[in-house]
Parts: structure tokens; sequence; C-alpha cells
């Protein structure tokens, strides 16, 4: 290639690649201890930025425990009578992608597990970055695999508090994707420089 093309390009692609660190992250809650009782999750989620993008993703015993999104009065009563929604996995594995800014708030179905410690609160920041609160989430609807998050919240349907959520996504996958990405940036700004 001939002229200022290979410059621009270059100039183009470190500008993309510079924007790459905003993206979002991958929490797994309760990191190696998981979605359990007996876990301080006001204290996991303390001091974490939750941005639009992020994924909490849960780990737990698929026959024991569930994740049930709830309103901030069914979180402080520890009720999942009124679901916004609810997951459950038979591997124990449920990923839900934050898509809005505002709190979130997530118990275990299971009696008596709430009391024990289970409940989340998260609170996602807005893309400007004017979330106060130090732990955050977005809307979610139960995802099935291979499918994307929605953007929206919507009260779960009467009779339909669990739907089944399998996925094998994890830290390490968002991770690598990331990864990947800066490679090819770097890759196609060095060949355009070269070139």
């Amino acid at each position: 290639m001939a002229g200022p093309l290979p410059g621009v390009l270059a100039a183009v692609l470190l500008v993309v690649a510079a924007a790459a660190p905003a993206s979002a992250k991958d929490y797994t809650v309760g990191d190696s201890s998981g979605w359990v009782p007996g876990v301080d999750y006001t204290a996991w989620a303390k001091g974490k930025k939750f941005s639009i993008g992020d994924t909490l993703l849960f780990q737990y015993n698929g026959r024991a425990h569930s994740v049930v999104e709830v309103s901030a009065a069914d979180l402080s009563l520890c009720s999942a009578s009124n679901p916004l929604r609810s997951y459950k996995s038979d591997d124990g594995i449920t990923t839900i992608t934050l898509t809005k800014p505002g709190a979130r708030y997530f118990i275990c179905g299971a009696t008596g597990h709430c009391a024990s410690g289970m409940k989340l609160t998260v609170t996602v920041e807005s893309l400007s970055g004017g979330g106060s609160s130090s732990s955050s989430s977005s809307g979610a609807r139960p995802v099935k695999p291979g499918e994307e998050a929605p953007s929206d919240v919507e009260p779960a349907a009467a009779g339909t508090t669990t739907a089944r959520t399998s996925s094998t996504t994890s830290s390490a996958t968002g991770s690598r994707v990331r990864t990947a990405a800066w490679l090819l940036f770097f890759a196609a700004a060095s060949f355009a420089l070269i070139g």
C-alpha cells in the first residue's frame, strides 16, 4: 500500500485498541467459594465497579441452589415468592449479563438459604460512570445456551418462576475473547505500519 492509508489505518486501530481496557468484565460471584451459604456477598461486592456489559457468573450446586432476582423489598424479607426472574441449572452455572444501569437484587430460592447469606445486591454504573454504589447489576431474563441476554427486565409471568439456564461461559472465556481482540488489533496495526 502506498500513501497515508497505512498510517491512518494504524492510528484508527490504536485508538480502538486503547478503548479495549474499558470493555466488560466477568465476575464470578463469591470468587472461588461460588454461590453457597455462609459467604458474605456484601463484602464480596464492596469496592467492585459493575458496568453495563459486565457479567455475573453464579456457580452452585444445581440440586440445592438457584438464583432468584427479586425486588429490594423481597431481598430484605428474603422472599422468593414474587421473583422478577428465576434461574436454575442442573449444571449449577448461571451467567447474567448486566445490560442497564441500576440496582439488582439476587437471592437463593431454597428455604433458609437467603437468611444464611445467599443474597447479593449489585448496582451497575451508567455509561457515564455516574453510579455511586459499590455493587451493581442490570436487568436480565433467563438465557438459553448460546443465546444473548436481553436488555430489559420484565416481571416473570405468573406460574413461571423457574427457567433452566445452562451455560459454559466463564470468566476465562470472556478474558480470552478480549485478549484475542487485543492481539488482532495489534497485529493489524503492525501490518499497517510495516506495509
